[in-house]
């Protein structure tokens, strides 16, 4: 209710500013700067038109596409408005003179559509903009939505592959097991508290990486090598939270999945001064294996998804397979850290 209440005072107060401005202009004349009674009058017939137009003709007819109609019953008001003025004010103001007479319609139209079509354009206009205001937030709406059900995908997925993991190393009795707990928990809390926002620190999410690239080290179990190397210190940028995890996901799975040894891992980030995030993660693979969906599964349809609503025009990315090498390079321009 406070809103509405909001929304039509702001209007009311515009409208009165356009009439005030294009009465000014319309009453002007430089040799008899004073406001006499029969401009007012006149005035007043073509912000009456205006209103017409603006609150009823403008809804009823034009918004709702009934073109005929609106320039119909447009062309009716703008005839009683001639009529007005040839039969009545013209009559109290001018009866010597040009009460006396009824000028060519041309004339007349010259002397009347211009202050309403004013006045009405600028309605019109006014709409126009709430009415795109409206559509901007129904869409950013709509994304967050599909941003929070991307994200959700994420945590039930990772959550199930470390949960298998778990229970391997718990029925060996794993020395590890206690670590993967603590990894795990400490992954989980982050992203089930700290990840309800829209973006978070490049620091935390590199911390978090860290224990997702453990996490998933430990299952490979010595079957080969991980590189991690990261530069992005004194960097006070934010950056979407678990976006990359997905890519690094996709190599320990893919690699895992096809190689039984001589595993081999590289990630690399960086982010410069300026904001730029470069991050490459390249995987290695077997041919005979299925690799056909390595660059269209879920996991990167969503992330691509995800991309595109959170950095429009603002990153790259690019996939490459070959030689036994499975290869993302993701360039991003990160926001500085709001306080």
């Amino acid at each position: 209710m406070m809103n509405l209440q909001y929304k039509w005072s702001k209007e009311l107060l515009f409208q009165l500013i356009l009439i005030v401005i294009v009465f000014l202009f319309y009453s002007f004349d430089k040799n008899d700067p004073l406001i006499e009674g029969h401009e007012i009058a006149f005035f007043l017939t073509y912000v009456a038109a205006a209103m017409v137009v603006n609150y009823v003709l403008l809804d009823r007819f034009l918004y709702k596409k009934n073109y005929v109609a609106f320039f119909f019953w447009f062309a009716v008001l703008i005839s009683i408005v001639i009529l007005l003025e040839e039969g009545v004010l013209e009559q109290i103001y001018y009866p010597d003179t040009r009460g006396k007479h009824v000028p060519n319609i041309f004339f007349n139209l010259l002397d009347v559509l211009p202050p309403i079509i004013i006045l009405s354009g600028f309605k019109f206009a006014w709409d126009a903009v709430i009415k795109q205001k409206e559509l901007d937030e129904v869409k950013l709406q709509a994304q967050e939505g599909e941003l929070q059900l991307l994200k959700s995908q994420i945590n039930p997925h990772f959550l199930f592959n470390n949960m298998n993991n778990l229970y391997a190393h718990a029925i060996e009795n794993s020395s590890k097991t206690p670590e993967i707990i603590l990894a795990l928990s400490d992954f989980l809390r982050y992203t089930l508290y700290e990840c309800k926002a829209r973006y978070v620190s490049i620091n935390k999410e590199i911390e978090q990486l860290e224990n997702f690239i453990q996490l998933n080290e430990m299952h490979m179990e010595g079957r080969g090598s991980v590189s991690f190397s990261s530069d992005i210190k004194g960097k006070t940028f934010q950056i979407a939270p678990l976006l990359l995890m997905v890519f690094i996901e996709n190599a320990f799975k893919h690699s895992t999945s096809s190689q039984s040894e001589n595993i081999e891992i590289a990630i690399r980030l960086s982010v410069d001064n300026a904001g730029l995030l470069v991050f490459e993660c390249s995987n290695s693979f077997q041919e005979q294996s299925n690799t056909d969906n390595l660059s269209k599964g879920i996991g990167l349809k969503n992330v691509k998804k995800r991309l595109k609503l959170l950095y429009p025009k603002q990153h790259s990315l690019e996939i490459s397979s070959k030689k036994e090498l499975f290869e993302v390079c993701l360039e991003i321009q990160l926001n500085q850290i709001t306080p």
